[in-house]
């Protein structure tokens, strides 16, 4: 990871204007940040790995899509692929080392703005050893991979994950390195057909079974100031609680409508952005019985593949369903 003019002032003003000079050429050294709604790329994230029971690994995957509001659709091909390698093998960004075998690996195709981590895992043999397994994205003639490796400095449990998603606001307490995921059950078949505008029904139990983290719910604001405060991490935090949405995980989203709409699973941290890391970071109690129920139509017909995300705040449990839209 690989000329000579005077300036004139009265004494009182002297102090302020030595400071804004201070500003001005720190600014002039500063890198200007703007939000920027389209026109970015997105980046493949390896977040880290553990341990499986078995001896084998399960390794971490995530995305960062720098736009705020554009979306991108990136088929399994050459612009979207995973590739083993040794040890720096594919360091070299102009090395195409697309291989249709190894190529699809699980990851997604449809990707959403903003921070996307921990999205999905590839477990890997208790033989990989300084193996890389490579994901390659390819966005506005930008290629970028993320090295996934079992590097000691990478191994991760389930309070890191809390801490670089923003769990529980922040908190590094230490029974999160033990927290259980929540317990998700699809009702019906992961395999599904529908013709197009015609209403999908999907519904889904979910638990969280150790209660780890605690939901703590903030009193709800009452004014600006109290909605918006100047971060005081780099990373956007987020309240505990059991929450439950639809995305969409392979296809183009724009041709599916989910109704009720979905809580957004990627950090937009804008106010009221209906994201759990969105001021007033109001976190929706779960229906009753913990039975969560949607509506998903499309408008075009394709293949496509919806993810459910549980997450308690700090680690996830995800299901897909495939779904077959004619016409």
């Amino acid at each position: 990871m690989r000329s000579g003019g005077r300036l004139l002032a009265s004494p009182k003003l002297v102090p302020v204007l030595l400071l804004a000079l201070v500003f001005v050429l720190q600014s002039g050294n500063a890198q200007p940040r703007f939000m920027q709604l389209t026109g970015e790329i997105a980046s493949p994230a390896f977040e880290g790995w553990w341990p499986n029971d078995d001896g084998t690994f399960k390794l971490f995957y995530g995305y960062m899509n720098s736009n705020w509001e554009e979306e991108f659709n990136i088929d399994i091909g050459s612009d979207n692929y995973f590739s083993f390698t040794e040890e720096g093998g594919l360091d070299d960004l102009s090395v195409d080392a697309y291989d249709f075998s190894n190529a699809d690996q699980g990851q997604p195709t449809h990707f959403y703005p903003r921070r996307n981590a921990f999205l999905f895992t590839v477990d890997v043999p208790a033989s990989f050893g300084t193996t890389e397994l490579v994901w390659t994205l390819k966005t506005r003639n930008n290629t970028a991979r993320a090295y996934g490796s079992l590097m000691p400095d990478y191994r991760i449990d389930p309070q890191v994950i809390s801490t670089e998603v923003g769990g529980d606001f922040g908190s590094l307490n230490d029974n999160l390195r033990t927290n259980i995921p929540p317990d998700l059950r699809l009702e019906g078949e992961n395999q599904r057909s529908v013709k197009v505008g015609q209403q999908l029904s999907l519904a889904v139990r979910a638990t969280d079974p150790d209660n780890i983290p605690a939901r703590r719910d903030r009193p709800m604001p009452s004014t600006a100031e109290q909605i918006y405060r100047t971060p005081q991490s780099i990373t956007a935090q987020s309240g505990p609680g059991l929450r439950f949405s639809w995305t969409i995980y392979r296809g183009p989203a724009r041709h599916a409508t989910f109704e009720p709409v979905q809580m957004k699973t990627y950090s937009d941290t804008r106010m009221y952005a209906n994201s759990p890391w969105s001021p007033p970071f109001i976190i929706p109690q779960p229906p009753e019985g913990g039975r969560w129920q949607a509506e998903v139509t499309f408008d075009q017909p394709g293949e496509y593949v919806l993810r459910g995300i549980a997450s308690d705040g700090s680690i996830f449990t995800y299901q897909n369903v495939n779904v077959t839209v004619t016409r």
